[in-house]
């Protein structure tokens, strides 16, 4: 089992309330994702959930027992830092081992652990070798497999791939969940990578200044922002955010529109503009236009679409798709 209920959560320092009350219900088994830009409370929420940062407030039950006041070792959780704080002197079978030699488990347990995990994270033929003679994937896998023997209610990660290259980032998501489906755990990951968020996540929690913006699936959060801070930062390229005369137009404060639910054309359309910056990235293309009367708008289209810099362009949004917002920027 491995639920975890937060009840009016809240952290300050000193006067300043970095977290305001947060409930927050995560399940046996989900994969949930807390995203938010630098500084928005998410390392400290799920360091909090670690019993690594004290409560100024609230309760945190994991499985039906309040925890709240328990030291981190007696919470069965297992954390995931971004650096690796792996033992340099140690073989990566030592480092994984460690916290079970730690726990004065028997030498034959440890064993069929620690090879059980390396075979989970393809580290069989690595036991031998020290941290320092493995690439950056690879000793971000030692760590996970030094959680994985612990055999923990929950998997708490803290931005781990963040030390990592593109290349590396992408295989180290589909190895993370792929791992989720294998072991059928909770997990808990922080990251400021909202394409990390929507990519792995069975539910993400948009965070906002400590404050929770929006809960829910990564279709439902794209699908259905509930608000302009979830619209703008769920979504790559971001959705366009447009107001001033176009949003009147619409009886609404802002209109969003998604870069690819514009039609684009050469010849005719609703806004009309020209070409600015145009990224080429193979399968897509993201063309940066500059509206008449509106401003910048992007657009995301086929690859193989042309243009150059300056060219008069033509967009017409999908009425179906446009995203309205009202004053208070809550949806309408």
């Amino acid at each position: 089992m491995g639920s975890i209920t937060l009840e009016k959560v809240s952290k300050s320092f000193g006067t300043t309330s970095v977290i305001p009350e947060i409930d927050l219900e995560i399940h046996d088994g989900e994969f949930v994702v807390f995203v938010g830009p630098s500084g928005c409370g998410k390392s400290t929420l799920l360091r909090m959930i670690a019993g690594l940062e004290d409560l100024s407030g609230g309760r945190i039950i994991i499985d039906g027992k309040d925890m709240s006041s328990e030291a981190p070792a007696k919470r069965g959780l297992s954390m995931v830092f971004q650096s690796y704080a792996l033992y340099p002197h140690m073989t990566v079978y030592g480092n994984i081992a460690f916290p079970l030699k730690m726990d004065g488990q028997e030498k034959s347990v440890i064993d069929k652990k620690v090879k059980d995990a390396a075979h989970i994270l393809n580290l069989t033929n690595y036991l031998e070798r020290r941290p320092g003679q493995l690439s950056g994937g690879q000793r971000q896998r030692v760590a996970i497999g030094r959680a994985i023997v612990r055999q923990p209610k929950a998997f708490l990660f803290d931005e781990p791939l963040s030390n990592l290259d593109a290349a590396l980032r992408g295989n180290m998501r589909l190895e993370i969940s792929d791992l989720h489906h294998q072991l059928k755990t909770t997990m808990i990951y922080v990251t400021h990578d909202q394409v990390e968020a929507m990519t792995m996540a069975d539910k993400i929690v948009v965070l906002n200044a400590g404050r929770i913006e929006q809960v829910g699936s990564p279709m439902e959060l794209y699908r259905n922002p509930k608000n302009v801070f979830v619209a703008g930062f769920i979504g790559s390229p971001r959705m366009n955010l447009i107001e001033g005369a176009e949003a009147a137009k619409h009886k609404v404060t802002t209109l969003g529109v998604r870069p690819e639910h514009i039609r684009i054309s050469t010849t005719d359309g609703e806004w009309k503009g020209k070409v600015g910056v145009t990224e080429h990235l193979g399968s897509d293309t993201f063309i940066h236009t500059q509206i008449d009367g509106i401003g910048q708008v992007t657009v995301r289209t086929d690859g193989d679409f042309d243009t150059r810099h300056g060219q008069p362009i033509f967009l017409t949004p999908d009425p179906a798709r446009l995203h309205r917002f009202g004053a208070d920027g809550q949806v309408i």
